[in-house]
């Protein structure tokens, strides 16, 4: 038995009081998603609160380097399936007396019999000059495990960046920049494949990209 009593009507709310509560919960949500959710996660600020607390600026950022992103695929897309279409074409194949040591590459991070080879130090540096909305990427072909220390800038300009590995089918996103001048660091390679770094000048001037990496790694080559 429950000892709970019925409540009256007059202790139920009204269906004014109702609609009052539904109205003020839509307008909050309204309120919360015009001045927080846009700015935050769209970069739209229609108010300009956003702005005022920071949240626009990493609404843009976002937006920013996921379309970079998108672009850096799409670019790496088109050049796997033209390096392919390519390679069946021009390239000639070794002779069976030319075949010992021989290690396949292309621009899809995948390097055949990479992992059987063991990879000497090697010490590379390469400038690259990038005009307002240009891009680039560079990989270094490494086996799973292997360190690299690498060392870019920009020369007095700023940058955005994406440092990602893939190969074999598996992509791995290692860390991300936007307006950043330089950078350094050990790059370790989570699996067999192509790891480095994809750049884009988002500034009006040209910037001169410096990298240097040494370390043990099977090829240092320009993407794009």
């Amino acid at each position: 038995m429950y000892n709970a009593s019925k409540p009256s009507s007059n202790e139920l709310p009204s269906s004014a009081a109702l609609l009052r509560s539904t109205v003020f919960a839509i307008i909050g949500a309204v309120i919360i998603l015009v001045m927080i959710v846009l700015p935050s996660e769209y970069g739209i600020d229609p108010t300009g609160v956003g702005r005022v607390l920071g949240l626009t600026e990493v609404g843009e950022i976002k937006i920013q380097l996921a379309t970079e992103a998108e672009a850096d695929r799409r670019l790496r897309a088109d050049a796997e399936q033209m390096g392919s279409v390519e390679a069946m074409i021009e390239a000639p194949r070794p002779s069976a007396q030319n075949t010992q040591g021989v290690v396949v590459s292309d621009a899809s991070g995948s390097s055949e019999s990479a992992s059987s080879v063991e990879p000497e130090k090697r010490t590379d540096e390469v400038s690259i000059e990038l005009a307002p909305g240009e891009g680039t990427e560079v990989k270094l072909v490494m086996n799973a495990g292997d360190q690299a220390d690498f060392d870019w800038t920009a020369n007095g300009g700023l940058l955005n960046y994406d440092q990602h590995g893939d190969g074999g089918g598996r992509s791995i996103s290692y860390e991300k920049g936007r307006g950043v001048p330089e950078d350094n660091g050990v790059i370790e390679a989570a699996f067999d494949g192509n790891h480095g770094w994809f750049w884009r000048n988002r500034t009006d001037i040209v910037v001169k990209l410096t990298l240097r990496t040494s370390g043990a790694y099977l090829e240092l080559k320009r993407m794009l």
